[in-house]
């Protein structure tokens, strides 16, 4: 029998569920914010062991989605049901800003995601410090553990975040622009360790774009969002023309080009699904540094089971 706890917070909220069932189900989601709707009845299933891509323009409420899938951000309506609860996401942060002279290094980060939210000075053993190494290792990053954090490149600096985020076995792993910033060789790898991720461990993982051409290769489904509304499914069923026409409510057009997708939405609109390069921090895509430490290390996500493009 499933069990079902509601949080007082966030009453559209439920834990509990089937260890064989999705892993998060988001259910006729709205959120309004400062009186103006961001996210109009979204809807989506996301089962284990997939990579999935949030894609959308700045702006299309990419990080809010996230944000009410956290409990970071109130629902209008609806509900978000986590079948293992909120401790069972694994989440990186966007934009994490870490000093160059900061000595933290890459095995004192990932082991803050083993000893998540108690209180006190950790205690060192050499258990932990095994599962740290597990953790890096994991994620190719095991000539990182002595490194200092902010003196890694991009690319590191995301092995180190994502071996935290894994530090408690999540069933989600839910990432806010892993690929901004990053340089071609550092993308692809991000992509291709996420993909061995989700394969390997059973993990779900959703991560937000607004350029899902790295993605394709390990792509599983797509939730596409436009004018607070979502279609999911498979790129192939979602990124059309006719799919995409009614999304935007105006008329899209979707080309194929040496293995790129690209969108065009109109000059109203720019060009947007095919350019790399980091979300801007405008209205309600963004995540501040007092949201990310609120959450913490209880984090994970993936991506929608649509059979067909759903709007």
């Amino acid at each position: 029998m499933r069990t079902v706890k509601r949080t007082g917070d966030h009453p559209g909220t439920e834990e509990g569920g089937l260890p064989d069932g999705p892993a998060l189900v988001v259910d006729g989601l709205s959120v309004s914010l400062s009186g103006r709707q961001v996210l109009r009845q979204v809807s989506f299933s996301i089962g284990a062991g997939q990579v999935n891509g949030l894609i959308g323009m700045n702006g299309a409420g990419k990080t809010t989605l996230l944000r009410a899938v956290l409990g970071l951000q109130p629902i209008s309506s609806g509900r978000v049901h986590l079948a293992g609860g909120r401790r069972s996401i694994g989440y990186v942060p966007q934009k994490v800003l870490l000093d160059p002279d900061l000595p933290v290094r890459a095995r004192d980060l990932v082991e803050l995601g083993i000893d998540g939210r108690r209180l006190g000075i950790p205690l060192r053993s050499g258990a932990k410090l095994a599962r740290v190494e597990e953790l890096l290792a994991s994620v190719d990053g095991s000539a990182l553990l002595d490194a200092r954090v902010g003196a890694l490149s991009g690319g590191e600096q995301q092995k180190v975040l994502i071996a935290h985020a894994l530090a408690r076995h999540p069933r989600l792993l839910l990432l806010d622009e892993p690929l901004a910033n990053l340089d071609l060789h550092s993308t692809q790898e991000t992509v291709t360790l996420l993909g061995r991720i989700s394969r390997e461990q059973g993990v779900a993982i959703l991560l937000s774009t607004h350029d899902m051409n790295p993605l394709l290769p390990v792509m599983s489904h797509i939730i596409y969002l436009a004018a607070g509304r979502a279609a999911t499914g498979t790129a192939e069923e979602v990124v059309r023309s006719d799919v995409l026409s009614r999304l935007y409510g105006h008329h899209v057009d979707v080309f194929h080009a040496h293995g790129r997708v690209i969108v065009s939405v109109g000059e109203e609109h720019r060009e947007e699904g095919c350019e790399p390069g980091p979300e801007e921090a405008c209205g309600p895509d963004h995540v501040t540094e007092s949201d990310a430490s609120a959450f913490t290390d209880d984090s994970a996500i993936t991506i929608a089971n649509a059979q067909s493009p759903r709007l």
